[in-house]
């Protein structure tokens, strides 16, 4: 299995924690040195660790957003 390679670029929120310290997180990741998405997922403390999550280029983020705007 291939390993995966990530950098995070920009931490931009925080939208909850557990009480182990698990962060769920937006922030701006580069995903095997490509170009950078946006990423919302539950992470450790030190960023070892990840949960499952979803990435969202600049355009979903937007329709995202806007769709959020309606609620």
């Amino acid at each position: 299995m291939n390993e995966i390679k990530y950098e995070i670029i920009e931490q931009l929120g925080v939208l909850s924690e557990t009480e182990k310290g698990w962060k769920k997180e937006l922030n701006l990741i580069s995903w095997n040195e490509r170009e950078p998405k946006y990423d919302l997922r539950d992470w450790s403390e030190n960023h070892e660790k990840m949960g499952k999550g979803i990435t969202l280029s600049k355009d979903e983020v937007d329709k995202l957003k806007s769709i959020l705007n309606t609620l």
